[in-house]
């Protein structure tokens, strides 16, 4: 099994706050994230995929291909957005760094497998000290 990592980047806005509770208890559990005028990240994006080579082209997934349908399916719609609002696979839902992996992950997959790969994990860089990882 061979491992293909593709990282792209992206800038995005979000508020994490949750709706039943007052904004004193929002800011005590997250802090400046809680801000009601938004906060940013310049994300990182490592999506690894997985497959044994073609014998043909000796590629589990072409990286260009790889690298258009991640800025198609994901960067498009998240670039200079706000999560919280712009986000159509985000609506509704907490935007943690954790939910947004998630729904990257069920964004991708169905594009990935349905060329013959598999997913193996999205990472989800926020900080250059917080990041999460998924597996699905």
């Amino acid at each position: 099994m061979v491992y293909l990592t593709r990282v792209e980047h992206f800038n995005a806005a979000h508020r994490l706050f949750n709706k039943d509770w007052t904004d004193e208890h929002n800011n005590e559990v997250f802090g400046k994230c809680a801000n009601p005028n938004w906060h940013g990240h310049n994300y990182e994006l490592h999506v690894t995929i997985k497959g044994e080579p073609d014998p043909e082209t000796g590629f589990i997934f072409n990286a260009k291909t790889l690298g258009d349908l991640i800025k198609d399916v994901i960067v498009e719609k998240v670039d200079h957005r706000n999560l919280n609002m712009d986000v159509d696979f985000m609506a509704g839902k907490f935007t943690s760094a954790e939910n947004f992996a998630i729904g990257i992950w069920n964004e991708l997959k169905p594009h990935i497998e349905k060329r013959g790969a598999i997913m193996h994990c999205v990472r989800l860089v926020e900080t250059p000290k917080i990041y999460v990882e998924y597996f699905g």
